[in-house]
């Protein structure tokens, strides 16, 4: 791993609206991403549908937060193609063991079934990766996250990239410039990841 990637340095590239990739899990390499058009989350339009909004107020999986970091990140990488590699994985858990790094996890019968993982700055949320072992459990996972957000005082949710999966769950596309405005407005706030009880119920996920 390189000596001068550091959490202090992650952390300000990211306030600088930078991250880190990899092309593969098996590169050494990494490089550095300022996409022209960026991917967000707002916070009040995150959209539960009416068959996901029965599943979570029926409570069929358990949610835990912080619990197995690790295993998210290694859930998220559990795939054919992957750019998590040994750095990206390293650097992670130095932010998660210095309180920069949080995961939503969904476990059924003590078993980690799905997840999300990001990195916390002031009121900005950074989300990295999402994994699902079960169905819509990736889904479930965003809406615990998006009410531990908003429960939290949290002002941006950057998910880097739109995906289709994530453009139906209410994320949008905005410009290099729009989302600057934005992790400004975020940096210039406080919020608090852990504000929110570590337990609560699906129906205040899905009404609040």
């Amino acid at each position: 791993m390189p000596t001068d990637l550091t959490p202090n340095l992650i952390l300000n590239a990211y306030a600088r609206g930078i991250f880190p990739m990899s092309e593969a899990r098996d590169d050494d390499g990494l490089f550095w991403v300022d996409p022209e058009k960026r991917g967000v989350i707002p916070l009040e339009g995150f959209h539960i549908s009416r068959s996901l909004r029965k599943k979570i107020i029926q409570e069929p999986f358990d949610i835990r937060i912080d619990t197995d970091f690790v295993g998210v990140i290694e859930g998220c990488a559990d795939r054919e193609e992957t750019w998590i590699n040994s750095e990206i994985f390293a650097i992670y858990m130095d932010l998660f063991r210095a309180g920069h790094a949080h995961s939503v996890e969904v476990w059924r019968d003590d078993q980690l079934v799905g997840g999300v993982y990001g990195v916390t700055l002031r009121a900005a949320y950074f989300g990295e990766s999402m994994f699902s072992r079960e169905r819509d459990a990736s889904k479930v996972a965003l809406a615990y996250l998006v009410s531990r957000l908003k429960a939290g005082g949290f002002r941006l949710f950057d998910t880097q990239f739109l995906t289709d999966h994530l453009a139906r769950l209410g994320a949008v596309e905005i410009t290099r410039a729009r989302y600057h405005e934005a992790l400004r407005d975020a940096l210039s706030a406080e919020a608090n990841f852990l504000r929110q009880p570590l337990t609560v119920s699906g129906y205040q996920v899905c009404t609040e």
